[in-house]
Order: structure tokens, then sequence, then C-alpha cells
């Protein structure tokens, strides 16, 4: 069994975002959705810091320090992006007009309750940033994670450990092993990497699967 890498989900969300999506990509790991987008395909790009339009990262070398994502990482602004003030990104947020929002996560519960932005640890420095904002403005929320802790713990859970940042808003879950819908009957398996059985899925997840 081979494991997808971070750029290899990335990959595997970006195909399934239609052409003409409004779509804001979190901080970390889904930033790297950006560089997997078919260049054919038009999809908009929102940044919380106030870019509409946003493209891939930049070549070394040819990073603008002025030109940055939420994440402070270099991105490039594609032609006809729009430039704003940070309240109207949050009001775009807030008022439901991004298609999907892509998030990283550290717990997934069975329910689609997500908890990304504080692990609860006393050096932890709380940063919630406008992931709330995201989670329940955008129409589709998107997680990408690991399916497993370091520690070999599931990331889906019956119920979020962590506090939280939405109740009840993850649509689909990218894992390095599978790709999973929240639906009302439960958490359903729509793809599992080669060399992964179902059972073997099920073993290492921490909530009931359904096929």
């Amino acid at each position: 069994m081979q494991k997808r890498d971070r750029n290899q989900i990335a990959a595997r969300v970006a195909q399934d975002i239609p052409g003409g999506a409004y779509v804001n990509l979190g901080i970390g790991l889904p930033t790297l959705v950006a560089n997997h987008l078919p260049p054919e395909r038009e999809v908009i790009l929102h940044t919380e810091n106030g870019l509409l339009g946003m493209g891939p990262a930049p070549a070394k070398g040819e990073e603008d320090d002025d030109l940055i994502n939420a994440g402070k990482q270099p991105v490039t602004a594609l032609p006809g992006a729009a430039f704003f003030h940070h309240a109207d990104s949050f009001a775009m947020m807030r008022g439901g007009h991004l298609d999907i929002c892509v998030l990283g996560a550290f717990q997934v519960s069975r329910r689609g309750d997500l908890a990304n932005w504080h692990t609860g640890a006393p050096d932890a420095i709380p940063a919630v940033g406008g992931a709330m904002d995201l989670a329940i403005g955008a129409r589709k929320v998107y997680v990408m994670m690991e399916h497993l802790t370091k520690t070999g713990e599931s990331k889906l859970v019956d119920t979020c450990t962590y506090p939280l940042t939405g109740v009840a808003c993850v649509s689909r879950v990218y894992t390095d092993l599978a790709v999973l819908d929240i639906t009302p009957e439960g958490v359903r398996v729509v793809e599992i990497i080669d060399g992964l059985d179902f059972d073997e899925l099920q073993r290492l997840s921490g909530i009931t699967l359904l096929r």
C-alpha cells in the first residue's frame, strides 16, 4: 500500500472542483490545490486577505513580497484578478458567495463537525483565522488531512474532542487513504487507494464506514 502524499491528495481534490467555481483554499495543505488545477479549467480562487483570481505558486526567484495568500505564502495573480479590503473578503465568505472551501483538519466527526483550529495543547497558539466564516459560509466544505495522527489514531471520529470550528459543515473528506462523503446516513467511502481494502480502512478508522 502506497499512501498518497500531500501533492497527490491536493491533485485528487483538484479533480473535483468544477469550472466556474469560486473557491477558497485554507492555510497549509489546501494551498497546494492551486498548483494542480488544470489550466484549461477556469476556477476563481479567493483569499481571505483580499484577492480574487489567485493563481498557482510563483516559480522560484519570481516571488513578489506584496503578493501573498492568507498564510503569507507567495502567490500569483491571474489576468483579471481583483484586490479588495479584508472586510469585503469576509463579506464574500459570510454571504454565501463561495461555492467551495478546502480546509485542513485535526478531526472530522461522522456528522461532519469540523475541528481544525486548536488542539487544546497549553503551548499551542489559538489561530482560528477565517476558518469559522468559511465553514459556515461556503456552499461545500472539503477537508484535506492525513487519515491518522502521528500516534496512529483516526482523525475521523464519532465526536470531536478538540474545539469545534463548525457543526455539521463538512461535505467531503480527502485523506492519504481514501475519499469519503459525509451523508445523513453516515460516512460513505467514495474511493480507496490501491492496495488497501474496505475492511482494513474500516479497521484504521474511528467510526463505522458505509460502502
